[in-house]
């Protein structure tokens, strides 16, 4: 292993280190509740019918969240329950107090969607301690009886900042494009803190971000004032740490014809992937996840949380890397993808015998 690689690591090592607010756990690690049974005998009869689900976001933007959503309301309904979504506008505290409203009508399980432990933790406990199954996603919430699932933000940072510095050969001006205040960004963040310490030679000459109603719009905007004021030749590659990001500055780019500029993001949806398939796209590169099945994996683990079933405290689902290069001629969507991207649409997560006979 060479010198470069091993201070990589140790510099990634005592970055994660250094991450507070976030208590890393192997993915075998399980929480089990006193009432939960080690074996379970469940069949299409004996399944609760009917159940009802509380979908609780922190917000709702983008074609990544619908297809999110699609994701949960197809395996609910396909196991015989009911969803409502409730949709916090980017609020904490209105969803905290909508994971109270769930508590109060007597829901069977609330789905939580990013959010922070420091505003949910107690409302959590309240439906935890009425008896309400809880799993999240993109959430640092560490109640006992939580499962808690991920998109591994850590890998999702590195497979794309590995592919832009492999493509700059090590050297480049880059522009970063974040926001904080969310538990994913957060974390992918402490990877690229780590990232430009591995590769001096990129540099970054602009950083901006916000997540609002209109978040790709505006990062456009943003991008064509950034484009005026770094002209041809002083930006090489945009990080873009959200898709709705990434599709913003994209569209800047290809309409200011900086061809000489690429684009690197994180998460992927149908929209996304056609904005990738467009002739003259800067973007190049995306790390992502299955947003639909990820929707799926976090259903089905709170019926296995209903049922009776282990589950484990965390799960991380692991990332594919998106190269436009691989991708062919004629469009395509999330459901083709897989015979592009080994791998892709073939999580086997959270299923049990059971779900087999009534998906």
């Amino acid at each position: 292993m060479s010198k470069k690689i091993i201070f990589f690591l140790l510099t990634v090592i005592l970055a994660l280190a250094g991450c507070t607010n976030e208590q890393a756990q192997p993915k075998t690690t399980t929480t089990t509740s006193k009432t939960e049974a080690k074996t379970v005998n469940v069949s299409n009869e004996t399944l609760p019918k009917n159940l009802e689900v509380a979908l609780v976001m922190q917000m709702s933007i983008g074609t990544f969240s619908s297809q999110y959503i699609e994701g949960v309301t197809e395996q609910v309904e396909a196991f015989g329950g009911n969803v409502k979504v409730y949709n916090a506008e980017n609020d904490l505290s209105k969803m905290a107090s909508y994971v109270d409203t769930a508590t109060t009508q007597g829901v069977d399980v609330i789905l939580i969607d990013h959010g922070r432990a420091d505003a949910l933790k107690e409302p959590v406990q309240r439906a935890l301690d009425k008896g309400i199954k809880v799993v999240a996603f993109d959430n640092d919430l560490t109640n006992e009886g939580v499962t808690v699932i991920d998109q591994d933000d850590y890998s999702l940072a590195w497979r794309s900042l590995k592919a832009l510095a492999e493509d700059l050969d090590g050297e480049g001006n880059i522009v970063t494009i974040w926001v904080g205040g969310f538990t994913p960004m957060e974390r992918r963040h402490t990877i690229y803190d780590a990232f430009l310490k591995r590769y001096p030679g990129i540099r970054e000459v602009a950083k901006f971000g916000s997540a609002t109603n209109n978040t790709a719009l505006d990062t456009q905007s943003q991008m064509e004032a950034i484009l005026k004021k770094y002209p041809e030749g002083e930006i090489d590659a945009v990080f873009a740490m959200w898709d709705e990001f990434a599709k913003g500055a994209s569209r800047a780019i290809k309409q200011a014809g900086r061809d000489e500029i690429a684009v690197y993001g994180i998460d992927l949806s149908d929209e996304d992937l056609q904005l990738m398939q467009e002739e003259g796209s800067p973007w190049k590169v995306t790390a992502a996840t299955d947003p639909a099945e990820i929707g799926r994996i976090q259903v089905r683990y709170a019926y296995q949380k209903v049922v009776g079933e282990e589950t484990p405290s965390i799960h991380s689902v692991d990332p594919y890397l998106v190269d436009r290069d691989v991708l062919p001629d004629e469009p395509v969507t999330m459901d083709d993808l897989g015979q592009y991207v080994p791998g892709w649409g073939e999580s086997n997560a959270a299923w049990s015998d059971w779900m087999k006979e009534t998906d």
